[in-house]
């Protein structure tokens, strides 16, 4: 039996059509990764809200709190407007009003622990990220702002220092919100100590 001149085997058909989309594969990623304008990501940050947006969620969740006062979470809620708008006082008595109902919770004790930082009472502020790491000895941000309050509010660099230690030993790649890692900030206190 005799074949026909345009005739090609199957199996050189399919890998043909095997190499030609892994070139078209590789030529796409190379062209997405060479074209891009910025191959590192920027973090977005979310777009300011109005105050009188913000006015208006904070209204709805304090009458969501007065209709319903065992609401746990309207009480968190509410307490992250007042944490978000820069009101400590009332973001204080919003958290402790959620810990009154459910007290287990290592993230609203650190943001409670952040508005006493806020509302200049330090030492309140410590108390509470200490009962958030009874609670969870590995919540990273109960003792990074643990670590802020004792090196800015209390000068206890010492302290500080010994808490971000303790974040490292759970995150090594552990850093502050603006980006700057806690490894490298402990360096630069240790240096500014040694002078």
């Amino acid at each position: 039996m005799s074949m026909p001149e345009n005739y090609i085997k199957k199996q050189t058909f399919l890998i043909g059509l095997a190499v030609s989309l892994i070139i078209g594969f590789l030529g796409g990623v190379a062209f997405s990764v060479y074209k891009s304008p910025d191959s590192v990501p920027v973090a977005q940050s979310p777009p300011p809200q109005p105050q009188n947006q913000s006015a208006g969620n904070i209204a709805s969740l304090e009458h969501a709190t007065r209709e319903h006062p065992d609401n746990v979470e309207a009480w968190i809620q509410l307490g992250h407007a007042y944490f978000d708008s820069n009101q400590p006082a009332k973001a204080i008595y919003a958290y402790n009003k959620s810990l009154e109902l459910s007290p287990d919770s290592p993230a609203v004790l650190t943001d409670l622990g952040v508005m006493y930082r806020r509302n200049n009472q330090p030492r309140q502020a410590i108390a509470v990220f200490d009962r958030a790491l009874r609670i969870n000895p590995r919540f990273e941000p109960a003792l990074f702002n643990k670590g802020v309050v004792l090196l800015n509010d209390l000068n206890e660099t010492g302290s500080a220092i010994r808490s971000w230690q303790q974040l490292l030993k759970i995150n090594p790649l552990a850093a502050g919100p603006n980006g700057e890692t806690v490894s490298k900030m402990i360096s630069s206190l240790a240096a500014r100590s040694r002078k």
